[in-house]
């Protein structure tokens, strides 16, 4: 069974950074395009950011772009959000995603696109 496991959740103040972390096996990363969700209290789920198996291509929500960057290391079999200048609004609890295969572009947004995911980490950004 995949497991898809996030850290690096918390309170943080308007302004403020955070990172998250998601680990998984070998075998799945090495196989994976992976991507970050969040879900806000009484929200659908959203994108967030997406990358390609190796790292060489990257997108993002609009609602994050100039904010968050997405990278993975594969050499530890971890995805990476690093996440500036918080809002209120990115209260949510963050999921990270994988799917399996060669995917060229990482403009892969809806969840339905994935296979795997994580158990979800809570971020919460006070004003």
């Amino acid at each position: 069974q995949v497991q898809l496991v996030e850290s690096g959740g918390g309170l943080v103040q308007a302004g403020g950074s955070l990172s998250l972390s998601c680990a998984t096996s070998a075998r799945t990363f090495s196989r994976s395009f992976m991507g970050w969700f969040r879900q806000a209290p009484g929200k659908d789920r959203e994108f967030v950011a997406a990358i390609t198996l190796v790292g060489a291509s990257t997108y993002f929500a609009d609602s994050v772009k100039g904010r968050f960057t997405i990278s993975r290391d594969n050499s530890k079999n971890t995805l990476y959000l690093q996440m500036s200048n918080l809002k209120p609004e990115d209260t949510a609890v963050y999921y990270c995603a994988a799917r399996t295969g060669v995917i060229a572009s990482a403009r892969v947004t809806s969840g339905s696109e994935y296979e795997y995911w994580g158990q979800g980490t809570q971020v919460t950004v006070s004003s």
